[in-house]
């Protein structure tokens, strides 16, 4: 008999019941001697006799035992998943893509054939949004159990390989102190008004703050963070790493930050956000994941805090990459002797990207100036965010690419794209090569 042939057994339900006693019960033990002795030799199964599938004939004597066969699997169970990376670019070229978008397989084709096209080599994903929700699973016991009623990808650890193997860098945006559904589940941990101590405060959207000083919720924002390296995000990249600004802030009440802002009333709320900063610095450090900032684009002219905890000097050292928000619809009339800012987005720009790069040239250059963190400071660290969005009017070609050219007169040679819409000018960008 072949190997590869089977014996079924199970079909023989009752053999020589007529014999009697002794005679049926040492043809039952010889002839299931033989089949174990036949299945070993000629079959790849293992055998296995159930006390219970012993046949008896109508005077309970036993006349066959009914062999099981218990067949050994031998298909491979799944690899587990490996996260690919990619080295960051030199110069980096991005666009932001929503989690809505990614989430959308048609929306962020548009999107990677963009970048495919053009002189663009990143993306930018949500990770963690403003409300709070986070786009894709992650198997944390700090984080699995919050969900989010907002967009998720379900295929996100697939998108990002997908994307590795056209060389496009990805970066995972999480929003941090900004999130209204952590707030909701612990309240504890939020911004309060000062007129009632137990109420949370909200800005003038209604959205909620986590309060910086809040320490466990820094395990939190970790434990997403080393997760999304995990699922393949070359960079991090942290938003809303501040104070609130938008909102009542004459009610308003910090129970973890209190003491050292009123002790410090000018560098209180700065000296707590630099003590998150290092602290994700120390906990990431054992990770290869590229870090990056995004402050406020009047970090970089105004020598205080904006009254936000966040200073240019502070933030340097524990990021790659230090991300301006240089929009200059953001800016307020007369800045720096500009009426109506939005005419202005070369000049707004260039100004401002300029002073970021003497303040990091300068604490590079210092003797005296504690470096900690990275231990260098560059002015190649900054990579500004530019406008790309209608707001308060419609941006051209030209007012796009004005940004851009800023930016490179500035002395520096990367830049990323914003409009929450994720709807992108083609025409300001160049060809690829």
């Amino acid at each position: 008999m072949k190997n590869n042939q089977r014996i079924s057994i199970k079909k023989i339900s009752t053999l020589f019941c007529v014999f009697g006693k002794k005679q049926s019960f040492f043809l039952a033990v010889f002839i299931v001697v033989l089949l174990i002795i036949f299945t070993c030799k000629y079959s790849t199964t293992s055998v296995y006799i159930a006390p219970d599938n012993f046949l008896k004939n109508n005077q309970g004597n036993v006349v066959l035992a009914v062999v099981d066969q218990k067949i050994t699997p031998t298909e491979t169970l799944p690899k587990p998943f490996v996260a690919t990376h990619i080295v960051t670019p030199k110069p980096v070229k991005g666009i932001y893509m929503s989690a809505c978008v990614a989430a959308t397989p048609s929306f962020r084709a548009k999107l990677v054939k963009l970048i495919n096209e053009t002189e663009l080599n990143a993306v930018i994903i949500d990770i963690k949004d403003y409300s709070g929700t986070l786009s894709f699973g992650i198997d944390d016991p700090l984080v699995k159990n919050i969900v989010g009623d907002g967009c998720k990808v379900a295929d996100m650890r697939d998108f990002i390989q997908s994307l590795h193997k056209k060389n496009i860098y990805v970066i995972g945006r999480i929003t941090v102190f900004q999130d209204p559904l952590y707030v909701k589940l612990y309240p504890k941990f939020a911004v309060k008004k000062s007129s009632a101590t137990s109420v949370v405060w909200a800005d003038y959207k209604g959205l909620n703050f986590i309060d910086v000083g809040a320490k466990d919720y820094w395990k939190y924002i970790v434990a997403i963070s080393k997760a999304s390296y995990k699922a393949g995000f070359d960079e991090l990249n942290y938003d809303y790493i501040r104070f609130p600004s938008d909102g009542n802030m004459n009610d308003i009440y910090y129970p973890f930050s209190e003491m050292r802002i009123t002790t410090n009333p000018e560098f209180g709320k700065a000296e707590v956000l630099k003590d998150f900063f290092a602290y994700l610095y120390d906990e990431m450090k054992d990770t290869k994941a590229i870090l990056s900032a995004d402050l406020f684009g009047m970090t970089m002219t105004n020598p205080d805090d904006l009254n936000i905890g966040q200073i240019l000097e502070y933030a340097a050292p524990y990021f790659d990459y230090i991300a301006p928000m240089v929009y200059p619809s953001h800016y307020p009339s007369g800045f720096n002797g500009y009426q109506n800012v939005n005419d202005y987005p070369y000049e707004i720009v260039k100004y401002s990207m300029e002073e970021g790069v003497k303040r990091l040239v300068d604490m590079a250059n210092s003797t005296t100036t504690p470096i900690g963190g990275r231990g260098k400071i560059s002015k190649d660290q900054l990579r500004p965010w530019l406008q790309d969005n209608n707001y308060p009017v419609v941006y051209t070609p030209a007012m796009v690419r004005a940004q851009i050219k800023a930016t490179y007169d500035a002395g520096l040679d990367s830049w990323m794209l914003w409009d929450a819409g994720n709807t992108y000018t083609h025409a300001a960008l160049e060809m690829a090569e």
